[in-house]
């Protein structure tokens, strides 16, 4: 009987995946979010622009191109595009099976969404990940934009964030942003790296040979470096944006010079006058969908990710899992693991020759992953940055000053108690953004003090959610649909 592989997300991992799959003779249904594939790393124009795309600016086109057609146009894959996975009903324990798969089809602000229940022999999660930012006075002011948000704009609406604008963060993504928003009209006053040269050098420069099997990395690097040179826009390292003023939106944006430990030095602010500026601070795994389904989750320096292993097989039977939930590690480290995922889940061959040079790939891309974190790290002393009025949860306009007193309350400071009275991760967003951020700053608040968190509470978590993404109540009032009705129609 062919085996049926449901996966979710559409990136290079998951693209990857299907094609895998399709190859080792499964059935296959591929969904995404989104109107188009190839996630952020292949995001489209839309057809109605009928633009030409910039090979520069989108590495190994061709390629993904290719692999496109024909994933999609393969008759044993169903395409669902705007499909949303908002939940992961886990199987009875001693069951093999994988979760039942619950998709909501249609886009996100429709009305007549299609509510389904898919039944997968296999399921690869590859969702990805999202910009993390770091708050500071002043980042929810109109015209402030996370990096990958920009990019979004530029690469596939050819809208400019604004006419003057700096860029700031960490890790080598501000540079394909810079370029997006240069290509797309927008003056870049200034790409900031939070690290300093010392530090990026130090990474980098660790074991140097290593990276020879990323030599192509090293040419977009030049690329993108080549075009900075071209319309002067100074990379500078040991600076970053520490806040952004306006009246109504940003109007200007104070940069400094921080230490190692990213803490300011006093004296090296600067102002420059924007009218927007884009910030990333590397990026947040989208971990809803493993947590779950049960998925282990390993602790790093960087963040939790999902625990897979060499057969990129969760902890869950018949689960896998690839891509950034995996580790940070670049759209080729993606590919590798959605070659390998897509595969075995469709069941092929653990031993089939040809998966030797994917998991040399794979195993080359981790070691880069860790060489980016070494070169790119958080520092710790960003919380410096922080005034008591500074909001650290968007959705619920919480301050730093209110999370603060919450937890310094030994009644109730409690990493749970704290939530629940500052609503600090409760709003629409559900801690997708302000999770990580809130998570870390009780942790600092409460280290050192006997009795917290409470005694028989497990340490909150801003991946767990009994609904992965929002469902309207009429929409989980009906029943779903047959999942053998016409599944895997388009």
């Amino acid at each position: 009987m062919t085996r049926h592989v449901v996966i979710v997300g559409a990136g290079p991992a998951g693209l990857a995946a299907a094609a895998s799959a399709l190859r080792a003779g499964a059935r296959v249904t591929l969904l995404d979010t989104a109107e188009r594939p190839g996630g952020q790393y292949h995001r489209m124009l839309p057809d109605a622009y009928r633009a030409e795309r910039n090979g520069r600016l989108h590495h190994g086109w061709a390629r993904f191109d290719r692999l496109r057609r024909h994933v999609l146009g393969h008759p044993r894959c169903a395409w669902w595009p705007e499909s949303a996975v908002w939940s992961l009903e886990r199987s009875d324990p001693g069951d093999p099976a994988p979760p039942l798969v619950h998709v909501l089809r249609g886009p996100a602000d429709g009305a007549g969404r299609d509510r389904l229940v898919l039944r997968p022999d296999a399921l690869v999660l590859a969702p990805g990940a999202h910009d993390r930012v770091l708050p500071f006075p002043g980042w929810d002011l109109p015209g402030v934009y996370t990096a990958g948000a920009a990019q979004a704009l530029a690469k596939g609406e050819r809208v400019v964030v604004g006419d003057r604008v700096v860029i700031g963060g960490a890790g080598p993504f501000l540079l394909p942003v810079a370029a997006s928003l240069i290509e797309a009209g927008s003056a870049v006053l200034a790409v900031l790296e939070a690290n300093p040269a010392r530090t990026v050098a130090r990474g980098w420069g660790r074991r140097p040979w290593e990276l020879a099997p990323q030599a192509g990395k090293a040419g977009e690097l030049a690329e993108y470096a080549a075009l900075l040179a071209r319309h002067r826009v100074p990379y500078r390292t040991g600076r970053a944006v520490v806040e952004a003023r306006g009246d109504g939106r940003v109007e200007e944006v104070v940069t400094a010079r921080l230490r190692a430990d990213w803490s300011v030095l006093p004296g090296t602010e600067r102002v420059v006058a924007v009218d927007a500026a884009c910030v990333s601070h590397g990026f947040s795994p989208q971990l809803e969908l493993p947590a779950a389904a049960g998925c282990a989750l390993r602790d790093t320096a960087s963040g939790p990710f999902t625990e897979v292993d060499g057969d990129q097989l969760t902890s869950v039977p018949g689960v896998y899992a690839a891509g950034e939930i995996t580790g940070i590690a670049g759209a080729p480290a993606a590919r590798a693991e959605g070659l390998l995922a897509g595969w075995l889940a469709a069941g092929g061959a653990p031993a089939a020759p040809e998966l030797r040079p994917l998991r040399r790939a794979r195993d080359r891309a981790r070691a880069f992953a860790g060489r980016l974190a070494a070169a790119h790290p958080i520092g710790a002393g960003w919380p410096g940055w922080l005034r008591a009025d500074t909001v650290v949860c968007r959705c619920e306009e919480t301050d730093f000053g209110t999370l603060c007193r919450a937890a310094d309350d030994r009644a109730g400071g409690a990493a749970r108690a704290v939530k629940l009275g500052t609503r600090a991760g409760l709003g629409p967003c559900q801690a997708r953004i302000c999770g990580p951020t809130v998570a870390e700053l009780l942790r600092r608040r409460a280290a050192g003090a006997p009795g917290r968190p409470a005694e028989g509470l497990a340490p909150a978590t801003p991946h767990h959610r009994p609904i992965a993404q929002p469902i309207r109540l009429g929409e989980l009032a009906r029943p779903p649909r047959d999942p053998h009705e016409k599944e895997n129609t388009p």
